[in-house]
């Protein structure tokens, strides 16, 4: 299927394109309620924010922060913190990451008891302490079979499905995403999600679309999900049609836009995307966000986290500098109400469109983007 030039933020595919893309996504035996979910973003993507993002509706399944095999087992205080669910946040795919085939197997069955709806292994992440241990990206560049068996030893310890999410290879001279999804395929993983990047690449260029349909091709029954620089119904329109993948994952786009889901959802069955988010609907979701954080970790270390993403809610709703410096620093839930009542009293800023948000929010820094 040959791609489309689109420059417009709604779709210009006629609806009989799309029909394909309409019944239900399975992920072994699993039915999703959307093709869309929520990659996973190391520091961001935890319980509070899933469950926000669940409420607007659209999201198919979401994904826990990647956590080490080995600390599962060990029951790691951190990791514990991590793994936080509940049963309004299903389906739930927890992703594992390692090197010891062992470690992994036991903390799949591990997380299958704790109630996870699927294991997903990370063969993705950049991050340095990830890939010298073996694991992350460092998984695809093997070449002696120990990856696949590690991948089979999963499969068969547990009775959940398992998916593999990963880039497209190394670098530009190893791409061997399409290889590994086959031979995952033949030792049982019932889904790939493929991030259109190499290791090389970290987040910066263009995702490889191309790269993306080589993955899809590849395969011969499992579903493979795109991932990567989908921020707009356009995003996802020409992520569709050029590779042919079965969903999309969206992860920044998701901080940037959080309705992005119930848009996307609405688009494909409808024609029509459900509408953004409105001013106000952006404050209550940031009041939202700050209070669960405060039940999952308390109200010192849910405002210390809550500085991560201050920066990008402040873009979205233009509140100004002097906002936006509170924000950063915020050490009180009783000094950041102060501060949403003010916003709501005051209303939008001159010219706020809530159309034109999404592009305006950085790309977060951190330990997912640098290595």
């Amino acid at each position: 299927m040959s791609a489309i030039a689109i420059n417009h933020s709604l779709s210009l595919a006629p609806q009989s394109v799309l029909q394909r893309w309409r019944s239900p996504l399975r992920i072994g035996s699993v039915e999703l309620s959307s093709r869309f979910t929520l990659a996973p973003l190391a520091g961001y993507t935890n319980l509070p924010f899933r469950l926000n993002i669940r409420e607007l509706g659209g999201v198919g399944l979401c994904t826990t922060d990647l956590v080490n095999a080995r600390a599962v087992l060990d029951g790691s205080r951190k990791t514990m913190e991590l793994l936080a669910t509940s049963t309004e946040d299903r389906p739930l795919a927890v992703q594992i990451y390692g090197a010891n085939a062992d470690e992994m197997a036991r903390g799949a069955q591990w997380l299958e008891g704790y109630g996870a709806t699927l294991i997903d292994i990370n063969m993705g992440c950049p991050v340095r302490k990830v890939v010298r241990g073996g694991g992350g990206s460092a998984m695809m560049c093997d070449t002696s079979g120990t990856t696949t068996e590690l991948v089979r030893k999963i499969v068969k310890a547990v009775k959940i499905p398992v998916t593999v999410k990963m880039r497209l290879g190394w670098d530009e001279e190893n791409l061997s995403a399409p290889l590994f999804a086959r031979t995952f395929e033949q030792a049982g993983v019932a889904a790939v999600t493929i991030h259109g990047r190499t290791r090389a690449q970290g987040f910066t260029g263009g995702v490889n679309l191309d790269g993306i349909r080589a993955v899809v091709d590849a395969v011969e029954r499992i579903p493979v999900i795109g991932n990567g620089d989908v921020r707009t119904i356009a995003d996802a329109e020409r992520m569709l049609l050029s590779t042919g993948c079965a969903g999309v994952a969206v992860g920044r786009g998701a901080l940037a836009n959080p309705w992005i889901f119930r848009q996307l959802h609405s688009w494909l069955h409808t024609g029509a995307p459900a509408p953004h988010g409105s001013y106000g609907e952006r404050l209550r979701f940031m009041e939202l966000h700050l209070q669960r954080l405060i039940e999952w970790r308390g109200e010192h270390l849910a405002c210390l986290q809550f500085r991560k993403v201050a920066t990008w809610y402040c873009k979205a709703l233009r509140t100004g500098k002097a906002v936006q410096q509170t924000l950063v620093r915020l050490d009180t839930r009783e000094s950041f109400q102060h501060i949403v009542e003010l916003l709501r009293e005051a209303g939008p800023a001159p010219g706020w469109s809530d159309h034109d948000t999404s592009s305006q929010i950085p790309v977060p820094a951190g330990p997912i983007a640098h290595w």
